[in-house]
This record gives structure tokens, sequence and C-alpha cells, in this order.
């Protein structure tokens, strides 16, 4: 089997425009989630992680020229075969703002439309869609490393990138899903989700010297799962993240002893957040250190699986635990490792988790060697 290593990355978020300025962010606790008054988005002010002043270029869309700047920020640092790399765009609803805009008969509307786009504009000769709720991302990065094993493409490009718009915004309001204060992963007081914008591209290669490249981080597996609980609550025991905890572990070949931190979905929800725990007590990793990124970034959708483990490939390569921004007292019914306090550790091995509407799941594990 193809060993397939993560070779770069970018991310373009209200914390800033490269990944190595969110990363500083993230280390010393500043968030991006602020209190936004616009009434285009929301009829009163509300906490979210907007990234101010995105110049257009008259020819692109916001989410486009997001987009593009978080694939510029990787390719300036490759030198990428466009013609044995795929090129993946992540997101779970694209150009909906032409909807908003009067204009629902735009061809880019339509995601493959949007990704086509994309990768001619850069001048990829193949693109592929994943939208899969919130596991978008997470699973973009699946669906890449094995259509490399599979000797499809020899790279991969994955953009996740969602951008906020009145649609997104009022559909998470009809659920009474939005926090009136910056939002508490796992915490006793939490009162819902921030929503984010973001975009993050990574680089998956089963041959990183042809690029340039000596990465250090390895993507070792990954397991999808489905819980067909509810069109949008998760499951009530966890059962089914196992399963995709589990697969993504027997691809890996790895023990639950051997994971160093878990970087988990986190949306501060009152049932997401209890069954993440439930999931992680079924696998005995209760004392596994565990954080969300979701304090600092808001919950970006499509983009939030690509910049989150973006981080979490920092976080290894730095040997630091990164805090769970908002986290005070447990809230959860089963015993959790939430890291409080940023910590040097010798760090090696990372779970990444991600669930979404739908009941979907995904797993995936990062691992970092010396190459």
């Amino acid at each position: 089997m193809k060993k397939v290593w993560m070779v770069a990355d970018s991310v373009v978020s209200p914390l800033g425009s490269t990944s190595r300025t969110n990363y500083q962010k993230l280390t010393q606790g500043i968030s991006g989630i602020a209190l936004v008054d616009d009434p285009r988005l929301n009829p009163t002010p509300f906490y979210v992680g907007a990234i101010p002043d995105v110049l257009q270029d008259g020819t692109s869309t916001r989410f486009e020229t997001l987009s593009s700047m978080a694939i510029e920020g990787v390719m300036s640092q490759l030198a990428i075969p466009l013609e044995k790399t795929l090129f993946i765009l992540s997101s779970t609803k694209g150009n909906i703002a032409f909807l908003e805009e009067g204009q629902p008969a735009h061809p880019r509307v339509h995601l493959h439309a949007t990704a086509d786009f994309l990768a001619q504009r850069f001048g990829f000769k193949s693109s592929l869609v994943v939208s899969n709720a919130c596991i978008s991302g997470v699973m973009a990065l699946i669906v890449g490393k094995r259509m490399i094993e599979k000797g499809e493409c020899d790279h991969a490009l994955i953009v996740g990138t969602d951008v906020l718009s009145r649609f997104i915004i009022s559909g998470f309001q009809s659920l009474q899903a939005l926090s009136p204060e910056p939002c508490r992963p796992f915490d006793a007081d939490r009162k819902g989700i921030n929503l984010g914008e973001c975009s993050a591209t990574i680089v998956l290669s089963s041959d990183p010297g042809i690029l340039g490249a000596k990465p250090k981080i390895r993507v070792l597996g990954g397991g999808l799962s489905n819980d067909a609980n509810h069109i949008s609550g998760p499951s009530r025991t966890g059962e089914e993240l196992v399963f995709a905890v589990k697969q993504a572990m027997e691809e890996s070949r790895i023990q639950q002893s051997e994971i160093d931190f878990i970087s988990a979905h986190g949306t501060a929800t009152i049932y997401n957040d209890e069954m993440e725990a439930k999931a992680f007590s079924l696998m005995g990793m209760n004392e596994i250190p565990l954080n969300s990124l979701k304090g600092y970034f808001g919950h970006t959708l499509g983009a939030a699986g690509v910049a989150e483990v973006a981080m979490s490939a920092q976080s290894l390569l730095m040997d630091e635990l990164i805090p769970s921004k908002g986290f005070d007292s447990l809230g959860v019914s089963q015993p959790v490792n939430v890291i409080k306090h940023f910590e040097k550790r010798a760090l090696k091995t990372c779970l990444k988790t991600a669930s979404g509407f739908g009941g979907c799941n995904a797993a995936i594990i990062l691992q970092k060697e010396n190459n």
C-alpha cells in the first residue's frame, strides 16, 4: 500500500491568510469569533467568525475568491504536476449566495460547476466534489487518500470552503442552534454553535519528492459511517461514530493507546458533544487529551475538517496541545479529557473526528514520521 503524505496546507480564516498565522493565533488563545452587526446576514448583531475585507476581482464570487486564496497558498509552496493531481472541492453550500442575489439559473450555483471553474483556473485536468454535510472536509481527505492508493492519481489537492450567507444563518437559527455568546464546546454552560467562514487547502501525495517537499505527516487511515438517527440530530449512543473510528484505526494498524490527542468535531451543541463523549468513552479514550477548535474558527461547515486537520498537523509538528477555547467545566455525561491549558508534549499521532446532518460520521488519523 502506498504511503500518503500531507505535503502542504493553507488556511484562510478570520485569524489570518496563512496556516502559520492561524496556528500562531491558536497558540496565543486568540479567537476569530466576534460580535458582528451586518443586516445582510442577520437582523441583529450575532457572534460569528467572519473574514473582513475580501477583495473580489469582479469575475469571482466571495466563495471562489477565498478558495483561490487558499489554493494559491499551497501552489506557491510546491511544483504541482497538474496532469497527475486530482482537484477535490469540499463544501456544503458553495455559491449558495446566487440564490439570495436572484440568480437561481447561474451555472455555478451547482457545486460541480464551481469545482470545474476553480480547477480550470489553476490548470487542473480533473475535479471532484465531496459534499456530505459537516464531514465534507474530513471525507474529502479520505477520498483523496484512497484515490492515490488506488493509483487514480499521484497527488490530490483538497480545498474546503464555506462562506457566511443569510441562507445558512437562518437555517441554523430555525434549529435554535446558534449561541448568543462565543461557543463553549463540551462545557456545562454551552449554548450552541457559532458559524464561521473559512477556506483551507491540503495537498496529499504518494511521491512528495516530485513536488519538492519533505513532509513529516502521514495520513494513516480513515473511516466513515452513518447512524441514520435523524435529519439533524446525531446518534444518542455514539456507537456509529465508534464504527468510523474503528475503521480508521484498523486501516492505520494502530491501537488506541498510540493516539496522543483527539481533535473532536465539538460544535458546542447539546447533542453533538454528548454523542462524541459517549463514543470516546465506548472506545476507552476518556483519558486522551481532546480539543475542539470551533471556539477559534466557529463552525466552518465544509471547510472545518480541512482547516482542523491542517492545525492538528501543526500541533503534531510543534509538539503542542492547543486548549479547547471556551471550556471551563465538563458538561457531558461521560468523562473526557478536554484540554484547558496550552502544553508542550511529545506528540506523534492524532485522531480527528467529524459528524454532520443526516447522521454522517468520519474519522481520520495523522501520524508524524521522521523521514
